[in-house]
């Protein structure tokens, strides 16, 4: 069985987990720029585990300005097999409530500044993304967020804004008739990175807060939302741990390896020599 690569992108405070060993920082570059930060790469539970923050130390970075591409081509590089989103997000439904954790299973992406695909530049490739969470890592997710105390859900539609503003009480009464389930601003573009890089993808959301659409929030309140958060990380790191462990016994049966599959319609011999340099890592294989 090969080893257990489990990459994590969320805030900071994910690589001072108990129970991580030998941690070190790793400086990346990649054919699209750098990545948010350092990676952060030790062990726990037999698997290795890599941690990105999306935003930087400090959360420097504003989703739109987010470089996901590069994010998600350096964890390509460590090896990542498995990638869990960590994300901060609002409820729309009444009976999700702050503190709360929810593992969605669909996306609406409601962004438009973004990159979202390594395609392009000579290349052209069409991946699915019917269902763009792992079925067997949501579900493994979800166990493992029961083992460390989660009041955690397992399917659900998380709604991506552009941002960086929160919603108005219009939009939010829309996206309610969506019938959505929770919104956040930065999870959709990982979800369609990792398809393209062939890692299996699931997505950890801490409720903290109701949008505005809810009766009892005047306004979402950053201050409230980062005080749930704080409050939560604690039980999300304990999850990661006992996903890791659990992956490293037992690796979730899945196509997500052979995404790419069938999916490249150019003609090999038309892509520039720099777009195959480029991509070597992800589309090498099919080349």
């Amino acid at each position: 069985m090969a080893e257990t690569v489990l990459g994590v992108i969320g805030g900071s405070g994910f690589y001072q987990m108990d129970g991580l060993e030998g941690v070190e920082q790793i400086e990346l570059r990649t054919p699209f720029g750098n990545p948010s930060d350092l990676y952060y790469r030790g062990r726990i539970g037999g698997s290795t585990v890599v941690f990105l923050s999306r935003h930087g130390r400090g959360h420097r970075i504003l989703p739109s300005e987010i470089n996901y591409r590069a994010n998600i081509h350096g964890l390509k590089q460590l090896g990542v097999q498995y990638l869990v989103s960590v994300s901060a997000a609002g409820s729309m439904r009444e009976d999700l409530a702050p503190g709360d954790f929810i593992v969605p299973d669909q996306f609406i992406d409601h962004t438009f500044k973004r990159p979202m695909s390594f395609f392009g530049n000579g290349l052209v490739g069409h991946v699915s993304m019917a269902d763009p969470v792992c079925a067997a890592l949501g579900a493994r997710l979800t166990q493992a967020g029961q083992a460390a105390g989660a009041r955690i859900r397992q399917g659900g539609t998380y709604l991506s804004i552009e941002g960086p503003q929160f919603s108005t009480r219009a939009e939010s009464l829309l996206y309610r008739a969506w019938n959505v389930d929770v919104i956040s601003m930065t999870a959709v573009q990982e979800a369609r990175l990792a398809r393209e890089a062939e890692m299996c993808f699931a997505i950890l959301a801490l409720v903290t807060d109701y949008d505005c659409w809810h009766q009892s929030a005047k306004q979402v309140d950053i201050g409230d939302v980062i005080r749930v958060l704080n409050e939560n990380v604690a039980t999300a790191r304990k999850a990661i741990g006992v996903l890791a462990t659990d992956l490293n016994h037992h690796q979730p049966a899945c196509a997500c390896s052979r995404a790419l599959e069938g999916t490249i319609v150019t003609d090999r011999n038309l892509i520039p020599r720099q777009t195959r340099t480029d991509l070597e890592l992800i589309i090498g294989k099919y080349l």
